[in-house]
C-alpha cells in the first residue's frame, strides 16, 4: 500500500474487534424453597402440605450431604427444625429404595432420648410421608409392650424409638436391626445425661456396617466427641449456631426472689393475659407436683408432666397443653427437649437447673420457628452460683428484672400444708418453739378448757376429792372392809400363817385377796 496508508475499511474492522461484546443467553431461573434439593414429588407435596415454604439454615445445610451419602455430624440449638433435616433425605431414600421389608426388621432407626421427642419425631416422619406409603413405628418404655412387638413384626420402614425399651426387644429377639441402613441419633447429648450413652453404643453395633449414620446435639462435650468419631466415618460438620447459644427472639430477664416469694410472685405473674401459654420448669418430680398445686390454690389449673407419670398421662398432658385446654403446663427437665407446641409466649424457669446447659433447652420451648418468646427465671439466693453457670454457658449476663430479696416475705395462704419448708430441707424460722413451762402439759389445758357442765350440773369432782380415794388413802376399806389393796401394806411376813411343809411364808396368800387357799388339813 502506498504511503502505508491503510484502508478505512481495515480501521473499522479494528475498532470493531476491540469493542466489548455482550452475549445474551437465556437464564434458566435455579430452584427455590425445597425444590432446590431435587425431592421426590410426593414429598414437596407433603413439605407444601405441612406449610414448609423456605429451608432453615439447618436443613439447608445438612439436606444436601445427606443426600449424597455422607455421614452427619449436627451442631444446632433446639427448635432449629433438625427432625426435617435428617427426615427429609431418609424418606427420599427409602421411596427410592423399593425392598420389602424383611419381618421385625426395620431400613432406618432414630434413637431419641425421651418418650416425647420420640413421639414427636415419629409425628414429623408421618407427616413428612404422607402419600409415600412408608410405614412407620414407635418403641418406647411406659406403655404396652405387646402392642410394639405386634408393630415392627411385619417390618418397618423407619423405627424411632428411646434406647432402653428398644434394647429389651433387641435382646429378645422381637426387633432385629441388621437390616438398619440409616441411623439417626438425635440429642445425644441427652442421651448421655441419661445414661444411655451403652446402650446406644450396643444398638449401633447390631446395624448394618455399611451403614450412614447422623448425629445430632446442641452441645459437644469430650464424651459425645469420642462417640461421634466411634461411629461417623469421615462426617460433614454443620454447626448453625455456636455451642449454648439461645435464639435472639426470646426476651430473657431474672426475679431475685426468696423461696417463700416465688409462689406469691409466680401467681402474679400469671394474672397477667398476655401469659397465654406458659411452661413452668421445676427442679424435681416433687417440687413440680407442689408447683401445680400450689397453682391450683391460687385459682390457676395446670397439667403437670415429669418421669413419674405414665407414659398414657404424660401425653395427655401434653396434648391438653398443646390444644389449649391447660394454660399453663408444669414440668421437670424431661420436657426441656424435643417438645415442640407452637405458640409457647412464655418460659418460667421457677427453679434453675442442675445442669447450666438445661437452662437453653428450657427456654427453647418458646421463641420457636422465628416467632418471639419470653423468658423469666425466678433465682432465690441459694442458687446464685447456678445462674452463674447459665451465664458462663450462654455467654451473658442476664438482666435483673426485679429484686425482691429485700422485701418481707408474705404471709401463709390458707391452706397451705404445714412444714412445708422442712419437707424441702429449709427450716422455717417463723415457726415458735413451744415449751411445756410455757403451755402446760395437755391434760392441764384440758382441764382448763373444761369450763362449766350443761344444764347447770355441778361439776365432777377432781380424782382426789372422790370418798373413794380418800377411803383407799386413809388405809380402809370399800363399805368398811379392811384392807391394804396394795403390796407391802397387808401384815408383816412374820404374822402370816406358815405354809404346811413348815416352810416360811414368802407372800401373803389370804383367802379374801384372790390368792391360793391353804391345803392345810
Amino acid at each position: 500500500m502506498a504511503g502505508g496508508l491503510r484502508p478505512a475499511g481495515f480501521l473499522r474492522g479494528v475498532k470493531l474487534a476491540m469493542k466489548v461484546t455482550v452475549l445474551t443467553t437465556e437464564t434458566q431461573a435455579k430452584p427455590t424453597g425445597f425444590a432446590q434439593f431435587d425431592l421426590p414429588a410426593v414429598l414437596l407435596r407433603a413439605v407444601a402440605t405441612a406449610g414448609y415454604s423456605e429451608p432453615k439454615p439447618i436443613q439447608r445445610d445438612a439436606i444436601p450431604p445427606q443426600l449424597a451419602g455422607r455421614d452427619l455430624l449436627g451442631i444446632a440449638q433446639t427448635g432449629s427444625g433438625k427432625t426435617a433435616a435428617f427426615a427429609l433425605p431418609i424418606l427420599a431414600k427409602l421411596i427410592g429404595l423399593g425392598a420389602k421389608r424383611r419381618p421385625k426388621a426395620a431400613h432406618a432407626l432414630v434413637l431419641a432420648p425421651t418418650r416425647e421427642l420420640a413421639v414427636q419425631i415419629e409425628e414429623a416422619f408421618r407427616t413428612l410421608a404422607k402419600g409415600a406409603h412408608i410405614s412407620t413405628a414407635l418403641v418406647l418404655g411406659g406403655v404396652s409392650r405387646s402392642s410394639q412387638v405386634k408393630k415392627i413384626a411385619p417390618g418397618v420402614d423407619v423405627l424411632i424409638a428411646t434406647p432402653g425399651r428398644l434394647h429389651d426387644l433387641v435382646q429378645e429377639g422381637d426387633a432385629i436391626l441388621s437390616d438398619v441402613k440409616w441411623l439417626v441419633l438425635d440429642e445425644a447429648d441427652r442421651m448421655l445425661d441419661m445414661g444411655f450413652i451403652h446402650q446406644v453404643k450396643r444398638l449401633a453395633k447390631a446395624t448394618s456396617r455399611d451403614r450412614q449414620t447422623m448425629l445430632f446435639s446442641a452441645t459437644m462435650p469430650p464424651e459425645i466427641a469420642e462417640l461421634a468419631a466411634g461411629l461417623l466415618k469421615e462426617p460433614v460438620r454443620v454447626e448453625v449456631a455456636p455451642q449454648g447459644t439461645t435464639v435472639a427472639e426470646i426476651d430473657q430477664s431474672v426475679i431475685l426472689a426468696r423461696v417463700k416469694q416465688k409462689r406469691k410472685l409466680l401467681a402474679e405473674m400469671l394474672a397477667d393475659e398476655t401469659m397465654r401459654s406458659v411452661m413452668v420448669f421445676a427442679r424435681t418430680k416433687h417440687g413440680a407436683d407442689r408447683v401445680a398445686k400450689d397453682l391450683a390454690r391460687d385459682g390457676f389449673e395446670a397439667a403437670v408432666i415429669h418421669g413419674n407419670k405414665s407414659q398414657n398421662a404424660r401425653q395427655a398432658a401434653l396434648n391438653g397443653f398443646r390444644e389449649g385446654k391447660s394454660r399453663v403446663l408444669v414440668a421437670t427437665d424431661i420436657a426441656a427437649r424435643g417438645i415442640d407446641v407452637p405458640g409457647i409466649s412464655h418460659v418460667i424457669n421457677f427453679d434453675l437447673p442442675d445442669e447450666a446447659e438445661s437452662y437453653v433447652h428450657r427456654i427453647g420451648r418458646t421463641g420457636r420457628n422465628g416467632a418471639s418468646g419470653t423468658a423469666v427465671t425466678l433465682c432465690a439466693p441459694d442458687e446464685a452460683q447456678k445462674l452463674k453457670a447459665v451465664e458462663k454457658v450462654i455467654r451473658r449476663k442476664l438482666p435483673v428484672a426485679r429484686d425482691l430479696t429485700g422485701e418481707p416475705d408474705p404471709q401463709p395462704v390458707a391452706g397451705e400444708r404445714p412444714h412445708q419448708d422442712r419437707r424441702e430441707g429449709r427450716r422455717s424460722d417463723e415457726r415458735p418453739q413451744r415449751t411445756r413451762r410455757e403451755h402446760g402439759s395437755k391434760a392441764d389445758q384440758l382441764r382448763q378448757n373444761r369450763g362449766p357442765a350443761p344444764h347447770g350440773r355441778p361439776a365432777k369432782p377432781q380424782h382426789a376429792t372422790r370418798p373413794a380415794a380418800a377411803e383407799a388413802a386413809s388405809g380402809e376399806g370399800f363399805a368398811g372392809l379392811p384392807g391394804p389393796a396394795r403390796f407391802g401394806q397387808g401384815e408383816p411376813r412374820q404374822g402370816r400363817p406358815a405354809k404346811p411343809d413348815g416352810r416360811p411364808a414368802q407372800g401373803f396368800k389370804g383367802k379374801r385377796w384372790g390368792g391360793r387357799r391353804s391345803r392345810a388339813a
